[in-house]
């Protein structure tokens, strides 16, 4: 019974070229190369998926991994979901749609993993707590099964976390390719105690 959880973070984003903040209102989707990455991965998730048994999709609800969700919906034949849990940071409404200085030039002193590095912003371990309650829940509920969860370079960097037992303030950064593909996978129950045992089958690939 092998749970299979393959992690897509979206393509090229307007908000990274043009350097804003893309949050649920700030973000303008993806760039033409963007576009093209997502049309790539959705032939590669079909070839490497067929025949491979139930595909579940989901996707953070930002603009950016809708467009990435939308080609790979289409070649898998499945419906796509959004969940909000594998949304990158819940930014602050002043934040949100404008020049990345904005939040590094309004730090909050003490700011850290359990107290919000700016104003009105999430922290990381609130990120990590709705993210891999998201991740959680899906790996439950598609037991068996293959999902794919189309989000953010946190989203894939939760997983390690949730399904790494990673603790909150890591000892090592990654770096996560835009239209990577990152997976898990385990051969038990995914969501029985006590805690079951994953593997990182490959990481920004």
């Amino acid at each position: 019974m092998q749970t299979r959880l393959i992690f897509v973070r979206h393509g090229e984003s307007v908000h990274t070229v043009q350097r804003f903040i893309g949050g649920r209102n700030g973000c303008r989707g993806l760039t033409a190369t963007g576009h093209e990455q997502a049309a790539r991965l959705a032939e590669r998730l079909a070839a490497e998926l067929a025949g491979a048994g139930p595909v579940a999709l989901y996707h953070s609800e930002l603009r950016r991994a809708v467009e990435t969700a939308e080609p790979i919906a289409a070649a898998l034949s499945v419906p796509a979901e959004a969940d909000c849990g594998l949304c990158t940071w819940h930014y602050p409404a002043y934040a949100d749609g404008q020049p990345v200085e904005v939040l590094k030039n309004a730090p909050l002193p003490g700011g850290g993993v359990h107290r919000p590095f700016q104003a009105g912003n999430e922290t990381w371990a609130e990120l990590v707590v709705r993210t891999g309650r998201s991740i959680m829940d899906i790996a439950h509920r598609h037991a068996g099964e293959i999902a794919v969860l189309v989000g953010h370079s946190e989203t894939v960097n939760a997983a390690f976390h949730t399904l790494g037992a990673q603790p909150l303030l890591r000892a090592f950064d990654t770096v996560v390719a835009p239209a990577s593909i990152t997976e898990w996978t385990v051969d038990e129950h995914p969501t029985e105690s006590p805690y079951t045992r994953w593997t990182l089958r490959r990481f920004s690939a």
